[in-house]
């Protein structure tokens, strides 16, 4: 090899070394921006939980729950979703509206899976707060937080170890912070929107929806019933959490932080919370969704949706078993849905729009 071919080899040597090099330092650089960026995020999501946080008080908490604490991903645990509408239209005299859903999630480690259940907003239950019996969703404007949990633990003789409360503004920002979400919707129809006007066109087949548009759907019941009403809330939760495990860029969790905002409550600490994302390890979860059987009931002269005995006890002792409380039960009896247990009687529109 001449002088001449080992300067050029020696200048191409040194080329391929400063590339390498570059590449390097743009890796490492990206490297530590997404880990600035995460660390970022996670000071931003601890901020927004700890804004979030409304304790239960230590005397009104379950007395079914015989362990002094239980820990996400670690004990098999329940959850309460409550959604609500406070605005000013909706607010009751003390403060409180009702809730407009109800849904009831147990956690199960070991197998990795989670049964949702909902909860008809007009189920006629005991409600301990006022000491009679009422539509569930009235326990919220009675009571706050603790009334819609004490009833909801007396109805399923279950205790709730957490819950989330979140507002319509939350719900829609969420949903718009994932870029939307894709659902079946039964009908066409003109529903109504977060202010109770007449805005939303809702169109059957499968699409893809915004914000407003989701929850319209999540609330319209007057094509159909309480019970189709809870599936499709089901149907919409599981169509965040499937966004969110999916979820393509790491820029939406920062915006969904950022939606959650001051329009949500809960009684979990920042390390609760996280500890719920053990089950979106390897992909979405398992979720079996319950819907509880009963008939609609006019007697009174109000609108009730009467909850079945038999029913009910099944769909208790189902949560009880997966929250490890009882053993296992194969008893429950399934409706022909591999997915959904209990069905409706009869269908009716109830006596409030919302």
């Amino acid at each position: 090899m001449n002088r001449r071919d080992y300067r050029k080899m020696k200048k191409k040597t040194s080329k391929a070394r400063l590339a390498i090099k570059v590449g390097l330092l743009v890796s490492l650089t990206a490297l530590l921006a997404i880990a600035a960026y995460g660390l970022s995020l996670r000071n931003q999501a601890e901020q927004a939980v700890d804004r979030a946080y409304e304790a239960v008080p230590a005397t009104q908490k379950s007395e079914i729950r015989a362990e002094a604490k239980v820990e996400p991903a670690k004990d098999n645990v329940s959850l309460l979703l409550i959604g609500v509408d406070d605005s000013e239209a909706r607010m009751q005299g003390d403060g409180n509206s009702r809730s407009d859903a109800l849904l009831v999630a147990t956690f199960n480690p070991e197998e990795k899976s989670v049964k949702l259940l909902s909860i008809p907003r007009d189920s006629y239950v005991y409600i301990p707060k006022v000491g009679y019996k009422d539509k569930i969703t009235h326990a919220h404007a009675f009571g706050g937080t603790h009334a819609a949990i004490e009833s909801v633990e007396e109805m399923l003789d279950i205790p709730i170890d957490y819950y989330v409360k979140m507002n319509f503004n939350a719900f829609i920002e969420v949903v718009d912070a994932l870029g939307g979400i894709t659902v079946d919707v039964p009908y066409n129809r003109l529903e109504k929107d977060e202010n109770d006007k007449n805005t939303i066109q809702l169109v059957k087949g499968r699409h893809e929806l915004d914000g407003r548009h989701a929850l319209a759907l999540a609330r319209t019941r007057k094509l159909d019933s309480d019970l189709e009403r809870g599936k499709r809330q089901q149907m919409i939760l599981q169509a965040v959490i499937k966004e969110m495990v999916s979820v393509k860029s790491i820029s939406k969790y920062g915006d969904v932080i950022e939606a959650v905002g001051d329009n949500m409550k809960t009684d979990m600490s920042f390390k609760d919370m996280t500890s719920f994302w053990e089950y979106a390890k390897g992909g979405m979860p398992q979720i079996d969704t319950i819907n509880l059987q009963g008939y609609d009931d006019w007697s009174s002269g109000a609108y009730y949706y009467k909850l079945r005995d038999s029913d009910l006890e099944n769909v208790s002792q189902l949560l009880k078993a997966h929250l490890g409380l009882i053993p296992d039960s194969s008893s429950l009896t399934d409706s022909g849905n591999s997915n959904v247990i209990g069905t409706a009687d009869q269908t009716a529109e109830g006596s409030d729009d919302y």
